[in-house]
């Protein structure tokens, strides 16, 4: 067990199964020997239990492993408040899909001692960033895991932008917006906006149209390293939204420049060692199991 001494825990608490599976984890990180260092917020639901705590945002300074118990909402949260910390990160499902969450609640030691014991495997996934400038001036920023989306906000009005991949046209849309999704984002909400399933060791993003008024409008895929530019035509009436995870909102506005990019770094995940992209494709897509030889 001398994998990981040190390990912080994040939760968001919006099922009741959650702090259970938290308590049952505390409970085994106690018994196998490792320090337990509990997000802030998720320690004041457990005004018992004597555990290190520190705030989302400064947890990754303080261990050597996160573990997020939820769905992959948790884990999307959790991954852009420890983005900066180069330590890798596990999840616990407790979510619906989960597929960035890989143990099972109901045989957390069976599955976890195989992993401080050092029998997993590691792999990085990138992330990407979004800048706005308004007039050439900062407006505001975001980063995401899976996918960021221009949509029209509150509105039910579409949007009319202008799109450049490093620094060249590509196209004038107007459609409902845009999804730039990672190939860890290809399996959410693009792939039900009909993009394409992208192997998570890919170097590349795909940009998914949302209900183009031009139906030859297709989803395009691109290198990590391109330089996206979307701007936001003049003529729109409406201020639309830039999304990061479909959890932080930021408000752009008619004229405004919208840059994407690559974020340097990378998320470092664990996997058990028996993890199969393909399998949890079948599993959490409903794919056909059987095969004919």
């Amino acid at each position: 067990m001398g994998h990981f001494k040190r390990v912080g825990v994040i939760a968001r608490l919006d099922k009741p199964q959650v702090l259970d599976t938290v308590k049952k984890l505390l409970e085994y990180l106690q018994h196998i020997g490792k320090e337990a260092v509990l997000e802030e917020d998720l320690s004041s639901m457990l005004p018992g239990i004597k555990v290190d705590t520190a705030p989302l945002r400064q947890l990754g300074n303080q261990c050597d492993l996160a573990m997020v118990v939820g769905g992959d909402g948790s884990f999307l949260g959790a991954a852009r408040a420890i983005c900066n910390y180069d330590i890798p990160v596990l999840g616990i499902n407790r979510g619906t899909l989960g597929f960035l969450t890989d143990i099972s609640p109901h045989a957390l030691a069976e599955e976890l001692d195989p992993i401080f014991k050092g029998e997993f495997f590691e792999e990085k996934r990138f992330m990407i960033e979004a800048k706005i400038k308004r007039q050439n001036r900062p407006s505001g920023d975001g980063v995401a895991l899976n996918d960021l989306v221009l949509h029209p906000g509150k509105s039910a009005r579409m949007i009319r932008f202008d799109l450049f991949i490093d620094d060249q046209f590509v196209m004038n849309q107007k459609s409902d917006g845009l999804i730039v999704a990672t190939p860890t984002g290809s399996t959410a909400y693009a792939l039900s906006a009909g993009g394409p399933i992208m192997l998570p060791k890919l170097d590349a993003l795909v940009l998914v149209p949302m209900h183009p008024h031009t139906l030859s409008n297709r989803p395009i895929v691109i290198d990590s390293n391109a330089r996206i530019r979307i701007v936001v035509c003049e003529s729109n009436l409406t201020y639309p939204s830039v999304s990061c995870d479909g959890q932080l909102h930021i408000t752009a506005a008619p004229g405004d420049e919208i840059h994407i990019n690559r974020k340097a770094g990378a998320i470092r995940l664990i996997h058990p060692k028996s993890h199969d992209f393909y399998d949890v494709c079948r599993n959490k897509l409903g794919w056909q199991t059987g095969y004919s030889s």
